[in-house]
C-alpha cells in the first residue's frame, strides 16, 4: 500500500503563485509515476501534470507554461510549482501515485484563486 498526503493549497489572488507538494509514505518502489489531478466544482476530476520515473513530465493544455511538476533525486515528495495562477484554477487538487496494479490518490487540497 502507498500514502499519499498533500500540502500546500491555499487562497491567492490572480497571478499568484502556490506550490503543492506529495509526500508518499509505504510500498513506493512499486509506484512507477506520480501525477497531479484536480476536480473544480461541477466538473469531472481532470490531469493537471504528471512525472514518471524516469522524470517524464506532461501537462495539461491549459497549464503548459505556468506549472511545473518536480521533484529531487527522490522519488518523494513531489512539488507542484503553480504561477500565474487564474480564477479557473481553483479547485481541490489531487495527488495520484501509479502502480503497475493500482492507482492510489491522496484526500486533496483545495486551492482557490480570486480575480
Amino acid at each position: 500500500q502507498v500514502q499519499l498526503v498533500e500540502s500546500g493549497g491555499g487562497s491567492v489572488q490572480a497571478g499568484g503563485s502556490l506550490r503543492l507538494s506529495c509526500a508518499a509514505s509505504g510500498n513506493i518502489l512499486s509506484i512507477n509515476a506520480m501525477g497531479w489531478y484536480r476536480q473544480a466544482p461541477g466538473k469531472q476530476r481532470e490531469l493537471v501534470a504528471s512525472i514518471t520515473g524516469g522524470c517524464t513530465t506532461t501537462y495539461a493544455d491549459s497549464v503548459k507554461g505556468r506549472f511545473t511538476i518536480f521533484r529531487n533525486n527522490a522519488k518523494t515528495p513531489v512539488y507542484l510549482q503553480m504561477n500565474s495562477l487564474k480564477p479557473e484554477d481553483t479547485a481541490v487538487y489531487f495527488c495520484t501515485g501509479l502502480s503497475a496494479v493500482k492507482r492510489y490518490w491522496g484526500q486533496g487540497t483545495q486551492v482557490t484563486v480570486s480575480s
